[in-house]
């Protein structure tokens, strides 16, 4: 702790991200990026950026971004809110529209940023417990509360809540906001967004990291309602009026325009990962359901430290988290299937008698 610190420096407790490793051949199966490039128009956009427009400032609306999401989604612009990777938005959003009186709703096990920026922001925040099979019991979102936030499908379980369950969740929460964070929902899940024209209180929050292979350029988008996306602006234009920058906008805007392209990759995705499960299953690994391009799972007779260490030996990475009720799973990635054998055979293995 250095004596320059502010107060909230000190106390604060980070996030910490899934490695990175650099310079070692290694099967990276931990921060669930697509293992597949973007949409070829991508690379073409970024290449015709011109010197004039970077030294420019960028559009800090993301104008021709927001309205071809608008598009896409048969919204207006207004009801559309872009922002610097959906890590971003959300914090926006915790500033914005989560910090009330009462207290904020989120999963006990969840994305474990929503309690770092819960702390950053001055937000009272009360966790609610998954049921035993991790999946979200809406009954026990109802009132007593200044807002509710969910991951859908879930992080890091990759439990899907399904659209008639956000209904019953927004019907019984008319006076707060009901954020549902969509990061991987394009995996196998319903998105929220067609809820918004019924919905005032509805923010979904979704990313193009994922699914569109992008997450080495920060690109995050809100939908809501209009007054919702104002709040989101005015928070934004008060940090960084700025926050999306010209190639990120070109970039993004072209792998929108490549439906196919996307549609192809996200089924790629989802069987590589059906085939992974039954592998895993196979193994005698129990495998919590996922609509994500990830699965949770462990195994019931070797403790999931162990597994993830005995498979870092072998130059494959996945993810560990020792936080209570998830200490005995890995979360896995989904790669390609080359990449995904490869994890199965080094199970094999290691689950192998002595």
């Amino acid at each position: 702790m250095s004596r320059f610190w502010s107060e909230l420096a000190s106390r604060l407790t980070p996030y910490v991200p899934g490695e990175q490793p650099r310079g070692t051949r290694l099967v990276k199966l931990n921060t669930n990026e697509n293992p597949y490039p973007p949409a070829p128009g991508v690379l073409a956009a970024i290449a015709a950026v011109t010197g004039d427009q970077l030294r420019r400032y960028p559009d800090p609306d993301s104008s021709a971004l927001r309205e071809a999401c608008a598009v896409r989604e048969g919204l207006s612009p207004e009801q559309v809110f872009i922002g610097n990777g959906s890590d971003e938005v959300l914090a926006h959003a915790f500033a914005a529209l989560l910090k009330h009186e009462t207290p904020l709703l989120f999963p006990d096990v969840t994305y474990s940023f929503y309690p770092v920026w819960s702390e950053l922001y001055g937000v009272e925040c009360r966790p609610v417990p998954l049921r035993e099979d991790f999946s979200v019991a809406v009954d026990d979102y109802r009132a007593g509360n200044g807002a509710i936030l969910i991951a859908n499908p879930n992080a890091p379980t990759g439990v899907l809540l399904p659209l008639a369950e956000i209904r019953r969740l927004l019907d019984a929460n008319r006076d707060a906001v009901v954020l549902v964070d969509e990061a991987y929902i394009d995996f196998g899940g319903e998105s929220a967004v067609a809820l918004i024209p019924e919905y005032d209180n509805l923010l979904v929050v979704q990313t193009v990291s994922k699914s569109r292979s992008l997450a080495g350029l920060r690109v995050g988008v809100a939908y809501g309602h209009a007054e919702l996306i104002e709040a989101l602006v005015r928070v934004k234009d008060s940090f960084n009026s700025y926050p999306l920058d010209t190639i990120a906008q070109q970039a993004a805007l072209a792998s929108l325009q490549d439906e196919a392209w996307f549609r192809d990759c996200c089924g790629r995705v989802m069987a590589t990962r059906d085939f992974t499960v039954r592998g895993l299953e196979e193994l005698g690994f129990e495998v919590l359901p996922s609509a994500a391009n990830f699965v949770l799972a462990r195994h019931p007779d070797h403790a999931g430290e162990a597994l993830f260490t005995a498979l870092r030996e072998r130059g494959i990475i996945v993810r560990y988290f020792n936080k209570p009720r998830i200490s005995e799973f890995l979360r896995i990635s989904i790669g390609t299937d080359e990449q995904m054998q490869e994890l199965l055979s080094a199970l094999s293995g290691i689950l192998a008698p002595r």
